[in-house]
């Protein structure tokens, strides 16, 4: 008997695929590269982001997705159906997809990324606000009468909300994340040291010492980049407290829309967060001492969901299998 049911996490730098039954079958970047001349797709995922910024004038490289939603429709679809014909079992069958969008989504990017899942071959496209899907995936029962908070930080949207009897109370959604941590870090070694670095070495720099929070003990790291006087190769040494320096203003705004929600948030529920503590999930939730930095700044106990980076994508899963249960949740606004 064929699955035909997958949930996807559709992310600004990262896409995972479930399928039930067999958990997380896809994790790959959200990269397309293009031929300009033929107009043809030459890599999807990994082998697309290998090429970046190595690549000649005939190719492109894409991320089709921006801040949460799809900049790119043609490119979207592309990269959709290269995920459903990479999923085991689907290659001949039209599937149900379940993709999770950002809470400020607009109807006209909602109906965007419905008509790209149909186009791309599903049989149906459902679609969840994605701290539902984070809130399930990260093992939260959002259909019981006490007051949960999610704080999902993704590559181009961060997303909070106050969860309670399945639907959500209070939320905001914030078009900054992990990306605008990567920018802040390229500006830094920029304006310092007059380097300028590719997106890997960036992105490597937060994944290897990135931390939200200065340490007493440092990490450093060497990277290369171009000098920007010489135009020379260089290398450079930075450390994980220039890294907190460099990351302190974008999260900074982050925090300031988790004190927003918790302002709005009714008492009762805001007795049960506090007792319960806020649940940081997301790919941008790997950056060191993050759930530190929230406690410290709202003074409310936080800490990381398990599987922080796969919630979304279980919790798409989990719905898949239990479609009447999570209906309520599905078709609220």
């Amino acid at each position: 008997m064929f699955n035909r049911k997958i949930g996807i996490d559709l992310g600004t730098c990262n896409s995972l695929v479930f399928v039930p039954g067999k958990e997380i079958v896809l994790n790959e970047p959200s990269v397309v590269a293009v031929s300009v001349y033929e107009n043809k797709i030459l890599a999807v995922g990994k082998d697309a982001k290998e090429m970046t910024g190595r690549t000649p004038d005939e190719i492109r490289v894409y991320r089709p997705l921006r801040d949460g939603v799809i900049a790119e429709y043609r490119i979207t679809e592309a990269m959709l159906r290269y995920f459903i014909q990479k999923s085991p079992g689907l290659r001949f069958i039209k599937p149900e997809l379940m993709i999770g969008v950002p809470v400020g989504i607009t109807s006209t990017e909602k109906r965007a990324v419905i008509e790209a899942g149909m186009s791309a071959g599903a049989r149906a496209v459902y679609t969840v606000k994605e701290p539902i899907l984070a809130a399930i995936g990260a093992g939260i029962p959002i259909s019981s009468c006490s007051g949960h908070m999610i704080v999902d930080i993704g590559g181009g949207t961060t997303e909070i909300a106050v969860i309670s009897l399945g639907g959500i109370v209070v939320a905001r959604s914030l078009r900054v994340a992990g990306d605008k941590i990567d920018v802040a870090i390229s500006n830094y070694v920029k304006s310092k040291h007059n380097i300028a670095l590719g997106e890997k070495s960036v992105e490597d720099i937060k994944m290897n010492i990135g931390t939200a929070m200065k340490e007493k003990e440092e990490k450093v790291m060497e990277v290369k980049g171009r000098d920007l006087v010489s135009g020379l190769p260089r290398i450079i040494k930075i450390s994980s407290n220039e890294v907190a320096g460099a990351s302190e203003e974008t999260l900074e705004e982050i925090v300031k829309v988790v004190k927003q929600v918790l302002r709005d948030t009714p008492p009762e529920l805001s007795a049960d967060i506090m007792d319960k503590g806020m649940v940081v999930t997301g790919g941008g939730a790997l950056l060191s001492n993050i759930d530190v930095l929230i406690t410290e700044k709202t003074g409310v106990p936080s800490f990381f969901a398990e599987d922080a980076l796969l919630s979304a994508a279980k919790g798409a899963g989990i719905i898949l299998d239990n479609l009447d249960s999570y209906k309520r949740s599905i078709m609220s606004k």
